[in-house]
């Protein structure tokens, strides 16, 4: 760190090959991608070089001071993330139209003959579709609300689902 503190070049490619695959793992595990690790990283070893006059080997080991500067800085990171929204890139394939009539009609139809199958399901698996379905509950509200198990919950989610699926799918084959 003496090195790079002194603004020796050779150190300071020795640093970034010596410290580069603990900076990129620690940036990888705490972002949510991988622009953002790669802007961390170069964050954190311009903060290092920053640094570096600082260090003194009877605290701690580089690795430590390296590691040290790149949690907090990730750290930082994070909470700067956490406080503005995110922009997210639209899907570069949205449909160019909207459902046809039919289509619309078809899907009413789907939706119906659910509804319908989801009627003839046992009481306890009805109730837990609808809080998921119309009332968006997640499991773990569901089994709050009803004070059931969480395996419970999600057991009666699926076979309910399964169920009514297996009653629409049999009532194509007939028609």
């Amino acid at each position: 760190m003496e090195r790079v503190a002194a603004g020796e070049e050779s150190a300071v490619s020795e640093c970034l090959d010596r410290f580069g695959p603990l900076v990129w793992s620690l940036a990888r595990r705490m972002t949510p991608n991988r622009d953002e690790a790669e802007d961390s990283v170069q964050e954190i070893f311009v903060d290092v070089w920053k640094s570096a006059a600082r260090y003194d080997a009877a605290v701690g080991s580089e690795t430590a001071f390296v590691a040290t500067i790149a949690r907090r800085r990730l750290i930082d990171r994070a909470r700067r993330l956490g406080r503005r929204p995110q922009m997210t890139d639209l899907p570069e394939a949205l449909p160019d139209e909207a459902p046809t009539a039919q289509e619309a009609i078809d899907l009413g139809d789907e939706a119906e003959l659910a509804r319908a199958e989801l009627e003839q399901l046992r009481p306890e698996q009805k109730q837990v579709l609808r809080l998921a379905i119309w009332d968006g509950l997640s499991h773990s509200q569901i089994a709050d609300h009803l004070s059931l198990p969480l395996g419970t919950v999600k057991t009666h989610v699926r076979r309910g689902l399964l169920k009514i699926r297996e009653r629409i799918e049999a009532g194509r084959k007939a028609d």
